[in-house]
C-alpha cells in the first residue's frame, strides 16, 4: 500500500470521508493522505480503532490568496465534525497548484 495513496481501497472508513470531503470542498489537484497512527500507540490522542493520527498534502486552486492559516482553516472546515469526533492530529502542508 502506498502510505500517501488516494486510492479510497488503500485506506480505512475516516480516510476514505477524509478524501472525500476534501475533493468535494476544495477540488485538489494534489490530495496525498497517510494515517500516521501507528506512530502514536500508546500516546496521547490515540484511538484504539485506529485512524486518529494523519499527515496531508493537499494543492488546491481554491488556496489561492490565502495565508497558511487561512488554508489550514479551509481543510479544517471541510473536515467538519471528523476533527472533533475522529482525528486527533493532522499535519497539513497546503498549497496552491505551480
Amino acid at each position: 500500500m502506498n502510505a500517501a495513496s488516494t486510492d479510497p481501497r488503500d485506506h480505512g472508513p475516516v480516510a476514505r470521508e477524509m478524501i472525500a470531503r476534501l475533493t468535494a470542498a476544495l477540488r485538489p489537484t494534489r490530495l496525498e493522505l497517510e494515517d500516521q497512527s501507528r506512530h502514536h500507540v500508546g500516546h496521547a490522542g490515540h484511538d484504539p480503532r485506529g485512524e486518529s493520527h494523519f499527515g496531508l498534502v493537499i494543492e488546491s486552486p481554491a488556496f489561492a490568496g490565502m495565508n497558511r492559516v487561512q488554508r489550514q482553516r479551509a481543510v479544517y472546515s471541510a473536515l467538519g465534525e471528523l476533527m472533533d469526533e475522529r482525528v486527533h492530529a493532522l499535519t497539513i502542508k497546503a498549497s496552491v497548484p505551480g
